[in-house]
């Protein structure tokens, strides 16, 4: 029932309160009007609880609906936060992967740095073998072959200019120390070759 039609039933009531009193009937029909005035009482109660609930209702559907939209903006913000958090720790695999990769291939080309050595001193070892098979013996060979000719011991563990060594002649031993910085090749020739017997 609207206000209009509410306030419009008031003035009707007031209106048949004052025939009533004009009337000689008048006990009848207040007590009609009294009952009309108790049920518009009554529906008016009844609506303002209606309205009341209904505005309770509506009070309640907003709270509820603005707790859920802070609920989600709160979902939202830590949905925010872990995806930050994420690309943060996709930024440091990433960066880590990359210097993994670097030292990988700085690895790598060690590696092969490394095989390219070892393959040289392969091939530097069997050169030396090679030589060591072929002029080892030889050397040795020349060295005896000088000894039987010169009679000459010589030592090898002195400095690089000294030549030291024993002559061993047919009545006896003479030492030899030589200083070859301070005298010339020829000289120091001469002298080796006068230890040498010519006598055949």
């Amino acid at each position: 029932m609207s206000q209009s039609n509410g306030f419009q039933d008031f003035m009707d009531t007031g209106e048949a309160m004052v025939q009533i009193l004009k009337s000689s009937k008048a006990d009848d029909k207040l007590r009609i009007v009294r009952e009309k005035q108790q049920c518009f009482f009554e529906q008016h109660w009844d609506t303002k609880k209606t309205i009341t609930q209904m505005l309770n209702d509506v009070v309640q559907c907003e709270d509820k609906a603005s707790q859920k939209l802070l609920d989600m903006e709160e979902q939202k913000s830590q949905a925010e936060r872990e995806l930050d958090s994420l690309e943060q720790e996709l930024q440091q695999c990433t960066a880590k992967s990359q210097d993994m990769d670097s030292e990988l291939q700085f690895l790598q080309r060690e590696l092969e740095n490394l095989r390219d050595s070892e393959q040289e001193l392969q091939t530097l070892q069997q050169e030396v073998d090679d030589d060591t098979t072929e002029v080892i013996p030889s050397a040795i060979y020349v060295a005896q072959l000088y000894h039987k000719v010169t009679k000459i011991k010589w030592e090898y563990d002195t400095e690089p200019h000294i030549l030291r060594g024993v002559h061993y002649g047919a009545d006896l031993a003479t030492p030899i120390n030589i200083d070859t910085s301070v005298r010339s090749r020829c000289s120091v020739s001469d002298e080796l070759w006068n230890f040498v017997s010519t006598e055949w």
